[in-house]
């Protein structure tokens, strides 16, 4: 037998603290990353995680296989690791600095034992690529919620401010208003004369 291993990479606009944590969210965060190809996900223990364990079942390339992983917290807060209790399967998730701790560079690694023969040869050659393209999905929606939780804190800080910080806010801009209306009536009024 010999080792069928996928990787993909991407950079990711958030730090990676923030980054980690929707990743060890398996209860609510990991589903919104999930492409149709995982059905029946479930969480059987834990959520968060070390210790966590999750159900699925795989559509991937014309074949259906169910998941049954548990999860490690191979380095806290720079790696997750997922092992399946039903095969070879480890599935790596690692995050590291990048721009100063403001973008994270995110790296899903899987691999897992192929099989024998000619099985294993369409295995190594295809299952890669399948693969591939489901992380790829995985990433991108990654990277929508890094985008939505930014959003959602850009609005909270706008609806955090206080009645008197918003009238402070709205007599600043009449001031400079009044100001400029005062200072065009006297320049006119100066170039009359």
């Amino acid at each position: 037998m010999s080792r069928v291993f996928v990787k993909r990479d991407r950079i990711v606009h958030a730090s990676p603290n923030e980054v980690y944590s929707i990743l060890a969210d398996y209860k609510n965060k990991r589903p919104l990353m999930l492409t149709p190809n995982f059905q029946a996900y479930m969480v059987e223990k834990g959520g968060k995680g070390a210790g966590t364990v999750v159900r699925y079942t795989l559509h991937a390339a014309n074949r259906v296989r169910p998941y049954r992983l548990t999860i490690e917290e191979a380095v806290p807060g720079k790696v997750l690791r997922e092992r399946d209790s039903n095969s070879s399967l480890v599935t790596t998730w690692t995050v590291a600095p990048k721009q100063d701790g403001q973008q994270t560079l995110v790296r899903i690694a899987t691999e897992w034992e192929g099989s024998k023969g000619i099985g294993g040869f369409f295995e190594r050659t295809f299952a890669p690529l399948g693969l591939s393209r489901i992380y790829d999905t995985m990433l991108d929606l990654l990277g929508r919620i890094v985008s939505a939780q930014e959003s959602e804190r850009s609005s909270n800080v706008e609806e955090d401010s206080t009645p008197s910080e918003r009238a402070g806010v709205f007599f600043l801009i009449l001031g400079i208003v009044l100001a400029v209306a005062f200072g065009l009536s006297y320049l006119q009024k100066q170039s009359r004369r």
